[in-house]
């Protein structure tokens, strides 16, 4: 059997147990399936401080009172291994990678392309065009936008992907029943189309701690990161370079007039970032390079790893406002798609 996510929550509840030591009560039953409970017992016996183990019954019975929480707000729980959970997030973070996601919405965002967002709360008005406008080409080109829900660029991207008929990941640094949708998006929200998550207990309270294991989740559930506005210190350059480490392609925002609160993309560029500049066709982000990689790298198991098929997204970067006749030929000689994949339909709509 699996193991239960309430052993999880009871766990990750007690003062001074983290991710590491319920990794090592995992990692001492030799596998996270096939738990026996008096195995699991002993694991934790053998692992908690006597102290830990004394606190262990209350934050059981807390955690079983939550999951009935969770349960009547139509949460679903995902431990690590289970079939639902993002493979993407274990191969890319490994033993960082969440024991256990808290979700609501449409669980199938998980296994769709998607970018992730991050930048200043205080963004130039240059900084929050540039998201908007990035998240709404990205969301008419059927890609996931993912990022943290905070004011700010975060929630700049959150808007133009729903106002673009696109969808949204929110990846919460709090627990997910102190989740409301914010006014600036309500009109638009549509669990359809939006997805929340939390790696945090149910009832979790915000900190700095957790903004920053946020968004290296929100590095974790996406194939490229767009860095708008970083400053040289704090959250956003800071999950520029967690980027950079997890080898992911990582896009900094670059204009005329780059404000104080942009030094931390200047910083990034120089170890490994990539420019993200305007078209000058187009007057908008030039997002081929974006493009280019995310389905570069998940060609080989594109067709297998996501629903969307590629015919879907060629159809879509026409309205995207991409240079689609030079980027689909680039993208065929990258990857190796055969002409016969792009339907003509699709060709017939990109020469329009």
């Amino acid at each position: 059997m699996q193991i239960n996510a309430v052993d999880v929550m009871s766990l990750l509840a007690v003062p001074g147990v983290g991710n590491s030591k319920v990794r090592k009560i995992i990692s001492m039953l030799g596998s996270p399936l096939g738990l026996e409970i008096k195995t699991l017992e002993q694991a934790i016996v053998a692992v908690l401080t006597e102290d830990q183990l004394r606190r262990l019954p209350e934050c059981r019975d807390r955690a079983e009172t939550e999951l009935e929480a969770l349960r009547i707000a139509g949460t679903h729980v995902l431990v690590i291994g289970d079939p639902r959970y993002p493979i993407s997030l274990s191969q890319k973070l490994g033993d960082e990678a969440p024991l256990l996601l808290l979700c609501k919405g449409n669980l199938g965002l998980l296994q769709t392309i998607s970018v992730g967002f991050c930048g200043s709360r205080s963004a130039s008005e240059k900084g929050f065009t540039t998201a908007w406008d990035s998240a709404t080409s990205l969301a008419q080109a059927r890609v996931n936008v993912v990022s943290g829900y905070a004011a700010g660029v975060d929630m700049k991207a959150h808007e133009a992907a729903l106002e673009a008929g696109g969808t949204t990941t929110v990846v919460l640094a709090e627990g997910l029943l102190h989740f409301k949708v914010k006014k600036d998006i309500k009109r638009l929200w549509d669990e359809n189309r939006t997805l929340v998550i939390s790696e945090f207990g149910a009832r979790g309270i915000w900190s700095v701690g957790n903004a920053m294991r946020r968004n290296k989740t929100i590095c974790g559930l996406s194939q490229a990161l767009i860095l708008i506005e970083a400053r040289e210190e704090g959250g956003s350059i800071a999950a520029g370079k967690e980027c950079l480490k997890l080898q992911m392609p990582l896009f900094a925002a670059v204009y005329e007039g780059s404000p104080e609160s942009s030094r931390g993309n200047e910083a990034v560029l120089e170890i490994g970032a990539k420019r993200l500049m305007k078209s000058r066709t187009t007057n908008l982000p030039n997002l081929s390079p974006v493009y280019e990689v995310i389905f570069t790298r998940q060609s080989d198991s594109m067709s297998a790893s996501f629903p969307n098929r590629i015919d879907d997204h060629l159809g879509s970067y026409r309205r995207a406002n991409v240079r689609t006749e030079h980027y689909v030929a680039s993208l065929r000689n990258e990857i190796g798609v055969p002409e016969v994949q792009v339907s003509q339909a699709s060709r017939l709509s990109l020469k329009q």
